[in-house]
């Protein structure tokens, strides 16, 4: 399987008697790649260079630079990651859109010109929309229990992903968001939190809080308040796996009525996934987790397996995965690796349709699965049909702002599966390519706009049309 590597700039004094010829043979002799040489500073006894070089892992990393460190006339001054290097200070910032430049422009943003606007608020809150930033902005909101495979590694570690969000939200939709990590665990405090800061923001993001905490966190904001709540992790990725999912029907002629779905992993985005494809349709799904199939009529502490008994198995199917899978069209994953084999995809109907979105190493390996199945999904950049929540979250956000919606609900999720399916062409769709690129930028445009309109049908949208 492939995997990522990591990117390194080498700062090296290189003696005159030394030449680059031996910095690019230690390097390839370590198995380095050189991307990019860059002068520094010359004299006549020596000069330093910056060298971008590819490595496959920290250990590659390693055995590279001493390669460097044991030939004559080369000393290695500093080893930088390219990634961390991105990191520094920050990925994000704040800018005034208005430049104050005189005495005239700061008495118009604050003192005294500002005191009308707050008493215009004051007499009609909903002012706050056209007059502050509250119309565009969105608060990505996390408590650093499960950030991506990573786990439980606390809301300071988890800044840099927030960060990463708010990015995205900039760069493909120009919502403006911001990222709040709590030092709490507690779904009560976190409610509270979340609720007492809201008047800054038209919208909040859920992110990277554990299940099944996740689950009562977002219900209880979605009922006590009036800007939509939108747990990522659950719904967007359901929602571009649902748009797969039409895509891959097209290509096998199969009906969502008529599909029998396995759904292994059943936390937040299992059953997020399984609400919306039953949404869309699809009427027999099987669960599985650690103890094996969910089965109806059992009685489970965890509410969301409750709630699985008694609304999937319609066969009360029991045993484990090789019980589920007999006969399945559909296998979406969302666990661990090494989970499906090649004798379950035996088992699979024809035309299997394989979702292994588990990051950042899948279920099973595409190539291993490759030639049994019709239509293969990932979670990951380094394979076709990615299952990436990029191409849901800004639009998303992007027309709920819009509508100056006060719920994203299952009507607008279903909008925006359907504007991501239909992004892939006719034309375009094939086996390899049923979910559209990220930087599509058709994407964001078609889901914001079908998002929009799902909210005015299904009455959350507050703001007037075409206003």
């Amino acid at each position: 399987m492939q995997t990522t590597g990591l990117s390194l700039i080498l700062r090296v004094k290189i003696q005159s008697n030394a030449g680059f010829s031996q910095v690019a043979t230690a390097i390839g002799e370590a198995g380095g790649d050189i991307i990019a040489v860059d002068v520094i500073h010359v004299t006549k006894d020596h000069v330093i260079r910056d060298i971008t070089v590819n490595v496959h892992n920290e250990d590659h990393r390693e055995h590279v630079v001493e390669s460097l460190r044991q030939r004559t006339g080369i000393e290695v001054i500093n080893v930088s990651d390219r990634t961390f290097l991105v990191h520094l200070g920050g990925k994000i910032e704040m800018q005034s859109k208005i430049p104050v430049k005189n005495r005239d422009d700061l008495s118009r943003v604050y003192t005294p010109g500002v005191a009308r606007v707050c008493t215009a608020i004051q007499e009609d809150p909903s002012k706050a929309y056209q007059l502050t930033i509250k119309r565009n902005t969105v608060a990505v909101v996390t408590d650093g229990t499960a950030v991506l495979g990573l786990g439980d590694i606390g809301p300071d570690a988890a800044l840099p992903v927030m960060e990463g969000k708010a990015m995205l939200f900039k760069q493909f939709a120009n919502v403006d968001a911001f990222p709040i990590c709590l030092n709490t665990k507690d779904p009560d405090e976190i409610v509270n939190i979340v609720k007492s800061i809201s008047s800054s923001f038209g919208g909040i993001n859920l992110e990277d809080i554990s299940s099944p905490r996740c689950f009562e966190i977002e219900n209880r904001l979605r009922q006590e308040m009036e800007v939509p709540v939108f747990h990522d992790d659950q719904h967007g990725t359901a929602v571009v796996l649902l748009a797969g999912l039409i895509n891959a029907c097209k290509i096998t002629e199969k009906k969502m009525k008529d599909l029998r779905v396995v759904v292994v992993g059943i936390g937040a985005a299992g059953v997020a996934c399984t609400k919306m494809i039953q949404a869309a349709g699809v009427q027999n799904v099987i669960g599985v987790d650690r103890e094996g199939i969910i089965v109806p009529g059992r009685s489970y502490d965890n509410p969301m397996w409750q709630w699985y008994a008694e609304n999937t198995n319609p066969e009360a199917r029991k045993g484990d995965l090789n019980t589920a899978i007999e006969g399945a069209d559909v296998f979406i994953g969302v666990s661990g690796p090494g989970v499906l084999t090649v004798d379950h995809l035996k088992k699979m109907a024809k035309d299997p349709i394989v979702f292994a979105m588990a990051n950042p190493t899948p279920e099973i390996a595409p190539e291993e699965a490759e030639p049994y199945v019709r239509i293969m999904a990932t979670g990951r950049s380094d394979y076709p049909n990615q299952i990436n929540n990029v191409l849901c979250f800004p639009g998303i956000f992007r027309g709920a702002l819009d509508a100056r919606a006060s719920d994203i609900n299952e009507e607008m999720k279903l909008a925006a599966a359907n504007a991501i399916a239909d992004s892939v062409g006719e034309n375009q769709l094939n086996e390899q390519y049923i979910v559209p690129s990220v930087f599509n930028k058709d994407v964001v445009k078609a889901v914001s706009q079908a998002v929009t309109e799902a909210a005015y049908r299904s009455g959350v949208a507050r703001r007037q049309a075409n206003v």
